[in-house]
């Protein structure tokens, strides 16, 4: 499977990424390919939608991120992605963020089981897996926490905030601009910015990636 698509996607967001990197994509999303069916990962059609949809949205986040790291100034932190499912966001961090220490949560067994073959299999030294449910245990604190597909904002903003050290930041995926006039559930949160972009899949929709950052 050629990555061109992802290399292009990724150099139109100014990240620059090794052939070493791009292998690990690889390995992972082969392992995606593989388990798809019997553990009902994904519903896509072919190989490529697994970069084209999953892993390009993991890029995006890594680009911003990158940005971020470098704004705060944060030469090494911590990243939760919460909610992890079969991991599209965290492992693709974890690739093109080897600066970062990042933590897979996600609450199914069979999940964990999966992103833990395919840890092994990707050999990423900066990446582990913690089985938990946000909410229900303390998971530490990270200095960016991200989250795609958890559910509604109004309901996911406390949680995840709770796990955000005091000036990290919350990166929220969302297909709509949410509508943001109340965040009296999570009153130490500011509204940080909201970037707009599209995937290399021909959906041609908006997506939003929302950034909240909790008072220092």
């Amino acid at each position: 499977m050629s990555v061109n698509p992802l290399r292009s996607f990724a150099d139109n967001l100014s990240l620059s990424l090794s052939d070493a990197q791009y292998a690990q994509l690889d390995i992972y999303a082969s392992c995606v390919w593989e388990k798809k069916d019997s553990l009902n990962l994904t519903s896509v059609d072919n190989l490529a939608e697994i970069y084209n949809r999953h892993l390009a949205d993991g890029l995006v986040a890594a680009a911003q991120i990158k940005q971020l790291s470098h704004l705060k100034k944060w030469e090494n932190f911590t990243l939760a992605d919460m909610g992890s499912g079969a991991g599209y966001i965290g492992f693709t961090l974890a690739v093109a963020l080897p600066q970062a220490h990042v933590t897979c949560v996600e609450s199914l067994e069979k999940r964990c089981a999966f992103m833990n073959w395919a840890l092994f299999k990707t050999g990423l030294p900066n990446l582990k897996i913690q089985k938990a449910r946000l909410g229900q245990q303390p998971l530490g604190n990270f200095e960016v926490v991200t989250e795609r597909a958890m559910g509604t904002l109004p309901d996911i903003l406390p949680l995840c905030m709770s796990a955000v050290k005091p000036g990290g930041i919350f990166l929220a995926y969302q297909g709509q601009i949410p509508q943001l006039t109340d965040l009296s559930t999570a009153p130490d949160v500011v509204l940080w910015d909201v970037k707009s972009y599209e995937l290399p899949c021909p959906d041609n929709k908006k997506r939003h990636l929302v950034f909240f950052e909790r008072k220092a």
